[in-house]
């Protein structure tokens, strides 16, 4: 008798794990994360720095929706960042990343940041010379963002022979003209523009990183030299929510 019995709730705890595994890969499924990749799963030497999960970036606090400092990709747009890898890891550079797919309530954290005009905390560092009020304006916040669709994401170069990021002649995220990828030449030829602002060299480098993007299927944002966009993302219509962690 006793062993029946303990055969029958055996059995019964197996068909709640069973169940409870089918459970959460039915809520994985609906909410769309089955479609992404963990970044460093396709290209493994790939630097992460996620600025959102940290407190170093405009708000100056960790974002909604960041619970780990991972980052990820639809799995179209990670094969064709690996792509962008090899051919720069060939000419001696890796590739950083600041951010990639961002969940809606990232989002929504930076438009109610960007409506209290009194949190100034991190003005000095990224906008400076901008008021927080025009932030809305000239569309550096809008309260819906491609990386949401999640085949857009943020990056640079970092160069293996000086074991720095290479010089950009800006910062990430630096809310201002200085980060357009006009500042200093024309980006559809590559030709520098003698000025004030970047030099001939940080110029050239913001060169290589968009033309190997753009090489390998991606296609540039014309306010930021860090932001590119896979031209033909599975998901253009699709807003998703699941948070940033480990799939």
């Amino acid at each position: 008798m006793k062993k029946t019995f303990l055969f029958i709730a055996m059995a019964a705890l197996l068909a709640t794990a069973c169940n409870s595994g089918e459970k959460n890969a039915a809520e994985s499924a609906s909410d769309g994360s089955q479609a992404f990749v963990n970044i460093t799963d396709v290209v493994p030497d790939a630097i992460l720095e996620i600025r959102y999960f940290g407190t170093y970036n405009f708000v100056g606090s960790r974002i909604d929706g960041y619970l780990q400092p991972t980052a990820l990709l639809t799995r179209q747009a990670a094969d064709s960042l690996r792509a962008v890898s090899d051919d720069l890891k060939a000419r001696g550079y890796r590739l950083k990343i600041y951010d990639a797919y961002r969940p809606q309530a990232g989002v929504d954290h930076f438009v109610r940041w960007g409506k209290d005009l009194g949190d100034t905390l991190m003005k000095r560092y990224f906008y400076p010379r901008e008021l927080k009020d025009s932030l809305f304006i000239k569309e550096y916040i809008a309260t819906q963002s491609g990386h949401s669709r999640g085949s857009t994401l943020d990056l640079t170069l970092f160069d293996m022979a000086t074991e720095k990021e290479l010089d950009m002649g800006g910062t990430f995220d630096w809310f201002g003209r200085e980060s357009h990828p006009d500042c200093g030449g024309d980006p559809e030829t590559g030709v520098y523009r003698p000025n004030d602002t970047i030099t001939a060299t940080q110029f050239a480098n913001r060169m290589i990183l968009r033309q190997a993007m753009m090489r390998h299927g991606f296609k540039p944002y014309e306010c930021e030299w860090w932001h590119f966009t896979l031209r033909d993302e599975p998901f253009p219509d699709t807003y998703f929510t699941f948070p940033v962690k480990e799939l």
